[in-house]
């Protein structure tokens, strides 16, 4: 089953390996220092043109991504579990 995280991006369930609520993650040091590296070694990508409401961390081929979702982690949650 595909999820759909926002801007017409879509995920396999299987893939996913971790949501995160970026107004809550990103209080912790270790967590923004982890987002900040992902970063600089190219594994984020935006998919939204505002301020990102979630972090989805996912498997995409071989590759770990971190996509940056203008949909919020209680809606993928949902999503997730239906």
């Amino acid at each position: 089953m595909y999820i759909h995280v926002g801007n017409n991006k879509n995920v396999r369930d299987k893939d996913i390996i971790a949501v995160l609520d970026l107004d809550t993650a990103t209080l912790s040091k270790t967590t923004r220092e982890f987002l900040a590296v992902a970063d600089e070694e190219g594994f984020v990508e935006t998919i939204c043109n505002d301020i990102p409401k979630a972090a989805v961390i996912c498997e995409l081929g071989h590759n770990s991504r971190i996509l940056l979702c203008p949909v919020a982690s209680s809606t993928i949650k949902k999503r997730y579990l239906d």
